[in-house]
């Protein structure tokens, strides 16, 4: 079994997962959707990239990592090709909590809630899950954040634009296709006043439709690894666990 195989708790055994968290008792519960990210990137994306930093923090710090929930909503692009939300934020709250109630029976110390989709509601949500169950519930610590909360991310958090693509290329740069993108010098962004995450970027026409933030098509791919690493490191220091030494 890989090293990544063996944080991930729907591969393995009650035995496995009893001696992971006897190390450190925490686990992660990434959250996504299904979302339009331009043409270059899978509508899966906001819950790969949420798996995979859960994944980078638990290979840091210890502890497992639940199958991502690819369940989302809010934003405002939901009439986007492929994209399929949720209506509110009902059917997420309740999975969560029924989670969480579970992992309290198994005696987990901490449950991190990471969420790969941080439109405003969506964050709205899990804070408000966290402090209600952390004042109201015993046995079980929740920690609820997101990848766009990293203080320190050497990349601004986007949509679908040079910071998505770049960490999703830390984990599986195989589904990343800026080809499929119109060539940059034959049509650049031109975005009115420079501003990358302007409304006219929901506009069919404009070559980086659905993007929201700095071009893709200027990512260094070759920075993912080590952009998936720090946001690893960060997430495993948001859980509480004490890093080993780098």
């Amino acid at each position: 079994m890989s090293v990544v195989d063996q944080v991930r708790a729907e591969l393995l055994s009650p035995e496995e997962l009893d001696a992971r968290l006897a190390e450190a008792s925490v686990v992660y519960i990434p959250l996504g959707t299904l979302e339009f990210h331009g043409p270059h990137l899978p509508v899966g994306l906001d819950a790969l990239t949420a798996h995979t930093v859960c994944i980078a923090a638990a290979e840091r710090g210890g502890g497992i990592v639940l199958p991502p929930v690819y369940q989302g909503f809010g934003g405002g692009h939901g009439e986007y090709p492929w994209t399929i939300m949720m209506a509110d934020g009902a059917g997420i709250a309740t999975h969560l909590r029924a989670s969480l109630g579970r992992l309290r029976d198994f005696g987990v110390a901490t449950a991190v809630v990471f969420s790969g989709h941080f439109a405003p509601e969506q964050l709205d949500l899990i804070d408000a899950l966290q402090s209600d169950w952390n004042r109201s519930e015993d046995g079980i610590r929740v920690v609820a954040t997101a990848v766009n909360r990293c203080p320190t991310a050497p990349l601004p958090p986007d949509h679908a634009g040079e910071f998505e693509t770049t960490l999703l290329a830390g984990s599986a740069p195989e589904l990343i296709h800026l080809d499929r993108l119109p060539d940059v010098e034959a049509q650049p962004a031109n975005d009115p006043n420079d501003d990358p995450y302007g409304l006219h970027r929901h506009e069919r026409t404009h070559p980086l439709w659905g993007v929201f933030g700095p071009d893709p098509r200027a990512a260094d791919l070759g920075a993912g690894p080590a952009l998936l690493a720090h946001f690893g490191e960060w997430l495993a220091g948001e859980a509480g666990v004490a890093l080993p030494e780098a």
